[in-house]
């Protein structure tokens, strides 16, 4: 009798190791849904073990995660550095590299400003402030405000210095605190600089980050293998600290929020269609274990390395588009992160019963678009920028709290919606600078594992 099952039961799970082997999206999907099971089981719903106990757990369990986060992070900046210094290099054409960039920032703003719209049409529309009881939410939050409070908020009078700020009076210490903005500004002024000099002066340097790129995405893949135990560890403990319950207090909301997103994505697929002439179906097959990477890792940055990958080797983008569209877009490039500023303000506004203007809906916008330049690709950055929205509009920033329990899914969601704008900005510039595609045959326009 346990013969006779043993062999389907055998082959079945032959077939799911075969169809997972290779696959990394399909892994860390996997790794997701156990951690959220494993995340109710040892969570304040079920009460099986105490609290202590369920935290020195999920510590251990968030272990992964969290080396893996650091060994990303660490190698961001030198290869940030390396793939805009090479991209550079690889357009010896000023005035197309000037069109390009003049195509992607145009783009990049139209975007940002059309889901920052769209945020604020859904939330005007479904009203998720009205299903909210703000009171037994606020208290959960508290230190986690003031916390975001202390930071502060830039007035018009500090603006002047902000600009002056950009520019990196010590790269090293902006490298080190991890200052994107200022690092990307001092690369593009590094390899202009290598480029204005003799080619016999300026090999030995490009040959070196042309080293030093190589060996940031080894450590990359390496840091890969680690993706679905650390997808496994972060959701667990989220799940597990967070419980069900205060996740279906503002389940509306986020809901709203997903609804945003998902149609944020639809412009991007749509966009991507008309500047690849790719099937839908195709285009999600090249760019889904990408869009789960930055789900997990909540990071534009973090997953940098793949863009890169994605984007010149399924989408065929020239390196001198994509090596500087992709770092760039990781830090200016937050639509999703602009979409969700627009569902967020409105709902406190409602949860506040806080009287909205036009000229408070066009404050939302421009901030949305203007906040999301230079704020860290890293997570939790969204919150920050919407703190700042908040005081601009007259809504007490102590409304952070209600939305801090759901804001690290909310930031995984967002974050992949970011990636895909910055894959698709590459397609657009590509497109409209009438650059001919790669011809690259041992690589198939198809899916392929990472």
């Amino acid at each position: 009798m346990n013969t006779k099952f043993s062999n389907p039961l055998k082959n079945l799970s032959n077939q799911f190791e075969n169809m997972v082997r290779g696959r990394l999206w399909l892994k860390v999907l996997f790794a997701l849904a156990l951690g959220v099971i494993a995340g109710i089981l040892l969570g304040p719903d079920l009460g099986l073990l105490s609290a202590d106990t369920v935290k020195n757990i999920t510590s251990w369990l968030a272990l992964p995660g969290q080396v893996f986060l650091a060994i990303i992070q660490m190698i961001v900046v030198p290869l940030v550095l390396a793939s805009i210094v090479l991209g550079l290099a690889a357009n010896n054409n000023p005035d197309a590299m000037k069109k390009n960039g003049v195509i992607a920032i145009l783009f990049i703003m139209f975007s940002t400003a059309l889901a920052a719209i769209i945020g604020i049409a859904l939330a005007l529309n479904i009203q998720p402030g009205n299903f909210v009881d703000a009171s037994a939410l606020m208290e959960a939050g508290t230190d986690q405000v003031a916390n975001v409070a202390a930071k502060g908020f830039p007035s018009m009078a500090d603006l002047p210095s902000k600009v002056s700020g950009l520019i990196p009076k010590n790269p090293l210490a902006s490298m080190a605190s991890g200052e994107m903005l200022q690092v990307i500004l001092f690369s593009a002024v590094l390899g202009a600089a290598l480029l204005s000099i003799p080619a016999k002066q300026s090999k030995p340097l490009f040959d070196l980050l042309s080293a030093l790129q190589e060996v940031s995405l080894r450590i990359v893949s390496w840091a890969m293998l680690l993706a679905p135990l650390a997808v496994f560890g972060l959701i667990t403990r989220l799940v597990a600290n967070l419980g069900v319950e205060v996740l279906g207090g503002i389940a509306v909301y986020v809901l709203t929020v997903v609804i945003g997103l998902l149609l944020v994505a639809c412009f991007y697929f749509i966009v991507a269609k008309i500047t690849t002439k790719q099937k839908f179906s195709l285009f999600f097959v090249n760019v889904r274990e990408l869009l789960l990477l930055a789900f997990s890792t909540s990071s534009s940055a973090a997953v940098m390395p793949i863009s890169l990958k994605v984007a010149e080797e399924k989408l065929n983008i020239k390196p001198e588009i994509s090596r500087f569209l992709v770092p760039l877009g990781a830090t200016i490039n937050m639509t999703g992160t602009a979409m969700y500023q627009g569902v967020a303000t409105v709902f406190l506004a409602q949860v506040f019963n806080v009287d909205l203007s036009l000229s408070s809906y066009l404050f939302i916008i421009t901030m949305s678009v203007a906040a999301s330049i230079g704020s860290p690709a890293t997570p939790g950055a969204g919150i920050i920028i919407l703190s700042m929205v908040l005081e601009g509009v007259g809504i007490p920033a102590a409304g952070i709290a209600i939305i801090l329990g759901v804001d690290r899914i909310l930031d995984m969601c967002r974050t992949s919606i970011n990636v895909l704008g910055d894959i698709v900005a590459c397609t657009t510039v590509q497109y409209f600078s009438k650059e001919d595609v790669i011809e690259n045959k041992n690589i198939p326009n198809s899916e392929q594992p990472l």
